[in-house]
């Protein structure tokens, strides 16, 4: 089959195959390219879609986007059943096997030192949102229609300072949070706060943060997450994960263009921009 390479992550070398009905982007089933003590998981991509032009044009499709996003994100999850991934960002294109190798070859030690640093790691996304209304038992008592500017101006004042309230709440809490969670994970990455009208998620993102846990410990992040979610009125937390761990995957190899963003709201990119590359 001909057409552009496609790469999803760099391995080391594994012997579970892969999922028999598994089929990644553009619906072509991943495979495994070796080189020296590296696999890349590749499949091909036709250059209609993929070259540099068509892939800057759909970049403005968002359904596109996301069904790329989709079947990338599927072959990452059924490669961390079987070993741990270095997952390479949404669009990393090569124009052949070739171009993956010298790729591999140029990054081999990085990527090497990278593998054996999350060897038996995975990634725990936490966000926090302020709720985009006061949850029904706690609602505020309904106001009364303001009989003059003076009173108008009263009732904004107070609005706005419960807003705030919330808010510093929400901040506080957060920062306790991450504190918290970073103290019981090998490592952490605070990401921009996502937005709502990308990601689809209700209220406001004031917390977007990954957590680099050791498998066997994901059990007890997870206990210690759970006891915060409802415990503060007006604020939500949220826990996504297990996944590969992209937001530890270091520094991606160099490539001659970028290739685009991840769609927001895809996990479990954090909010991060996605650039691949193509050679």
């Amino acid at each position: 089959m001909t057409g552009l390479r496609y790469v999803y992550a760099i391995c080391r070398p594994f012997g579970t195959p892969l999922q028999a009905q598994l089929t990644g982007v553009a619906g072509d089933p991943p495979r495994l390219l070796p080189h020296h003590g590296l696999v890349a998981v590749v499949s091909h991509v036709p250059e209609a879609d993929f070259a540099e032009e068509p892939f800057h044009e759909h970049l403005e499709d968002l359904d596109w986007l996301t069904e790329v996003a989709r079947a990338h994100q599927g072959v990452i999850d059924a490669l961390t059943t079987v070993t741990t991934p270095l997952p390479l960002r949404l669009g990393t294109v090569f124009r052949d096997d070739s171009g993956v190798r010298t790729m591999m070859e140029a990054r081999e030690e990085g990527f090497l030192r990278t593998l054996d640093r999350l060897d038996g790691r995975v990634e725990w996304g936490v966000k926090v949102f302020i709720e985009a209304e006061r949850p029904a038992d706690t609602a505020a008592p309904p106001v009364q229609k303001p009989t003059s500017g003076r009173d108008y101006l009263r009732q904004r004042r107070m609005a706005t300072k419960s807003h705030d309230d919330l808010w510093q709440q929400a901040e506080a809490f957060s920062t306790r949070l991450h504190e918290t969670l970073s103290g019981c994970a090998e490592d952490s990455r605070l990401h921009a706060p996502q937005n709502p009208t990308l990601s689809g998620a209700s209220g406001r993102n004031v917390l977007n943060a990954a957590y680099l846990v050791p498998r066997a410990e994901s059990e007890k992040f997870v206990e210690r997450v759970e006891r915060t979610k409802d415990g503060t009125p007006g604020i939500r937390v949220e826990l996504t994960g297990p996944w590969a761990a992209y937001s530890f995957a270091g520094e991606e190899p160099a490539g001659e263009e970028p290739a685009g963003e991840e769609p927001a709201g895809e996990e479990p990119a954090g909010g991060e921009s996605a650039e691949g590359e193509r050679s």
